[in-house]
């Protein structure tokens, strides 16, 4: 499916936040997104925009120490991952993802590599990059299903 893949600029934070709100406001009750790239890229940030697209209107603080956030929001309930300070992926275990899993629930899953092949191929892949000419982020969507591939066209 990389022929479906989109690409995006995000000039500033509220850019950010809109495309997020975008796939927010898209995304029916259930679907994988994998969020990829460096500390401070502003995975956090989009996953603030989807929570806003929403409806949620509440505090989003990024998951680093707790690993997990969830929202129950009207649109269905939705699960904020961040892997990074996992130090060996069976942790997932532990923390009863694959519960998580079998909910009619959206997971934003940050730093997923961290869980090496334990987590199933996600509906969408978002990757977030500095802008080497200007202090905003180029941000690629690759979509790993149909779910994804529909994203990508609501990200244009």
């Amino acid at each position: 499916m990389p022929d479906s893949q989109a690409f995006a600029h995000a000039a500033n934070e509220v850019e950010q936040l809109a495309l997020g709100a975008k796939l927010g406001q898209w995304l029916g009750t259930q679907g994988i997104i994998f969020l990829e790239g460096d500390l401070g890229a502003g995975k956090t940030t989009l996953v603030r925009g989807f929570l806003r697209g929403r409806g949620y209107q509440g505090k989003v603080k990024s998951p680093t120490y707790t690993i997990i956030e969830s929202y129950g929001l009207a649109s269905g309930l939705c699960y904020h991952l961040d892997l990074y300070r996992l130090l060996d992926a069976e942790e997932l275990d532990f923390l009863g993802w694959r519960d998580m899993l079998a909910e009619s629930a959206v997971m934003l899953i940050e730093w997923p590599e961290r869980a090496n092949t334990l987590l199933p191929e996600p509906d969408l892949r978002i990757q977030i990059v500095d802008h080497p000419e200007s202090d905003g982020r180029n941000i690629r969507l690759l979509p790993c299903s149909s779910v994804g591939v529909a994203l990508c066209a609501v990200a244009h």
